[in-house]
């Protein structure tokens, strides 16, 4: 078994391990192995070589784990899932109790029933139609 090859298992190994962590910090070490391995294959030294894995390693880190890291956190942040709660922003309701200004009242959105205030501080009678602007815990604030 040659250098290169080592370099190679190595690079593997750093692999399987980064598949059971996150960041892509393991499989920065990965690529410069490979470097590692492309050197070796090259005939040159011991010390092209680790300086050829560090050099691998650490544009590994500059140039490749902030795209990566970036496209995972698109994939996984949770702040651009919407629930249910998040859906209603925008739609339309009806008054089911009178919201009185600076009070509060109920109103309906598919069926289901929600405490309300006005955005703009005044009153709304029952049968009214009016527009979710926003939502805080249970509370909706409408606009018309």
């Amino acid at each position: 078994m040659t250098i290169w090859q080592i370099w190679l298992i190595v690079a593997l190994v750093f692999v399987i391990i980064e598949i059971f962590t996150s960041g892509f910090a393991v499989a920065c070490f990965s690529v410069g192995c490979v470097f590692g391995s492309i050197l070796d294959a090259c005939h040159l030294s011991t010390t092209w070589q680790f300086l050829g894995f560090a050099v691998g390693t650490f544009l590994a880190f500059v140039l490749v784990r902030p795209f990566v890291i970036k496209y995972l956190d698109k994939k996984t942040n949770s702040n651009n899932i919407k629930t249910n709660v998040d859906e209603i922003i925008g739609r339309n309701a009806v008054v089911t109790e009178r919201i009185e200004s600076e009070c509060f009242g109920r109103v309906k959105i598919d069926g289901d029933d929600w405490k309300a205030q006005m955005e703009d501080g005044t009153s709304a009678e029952v049968g009214e139609k009016l527009k979710v602007a926003s939502q805080e815990s249970v509370i909706l604030t409408m606009k018309r």
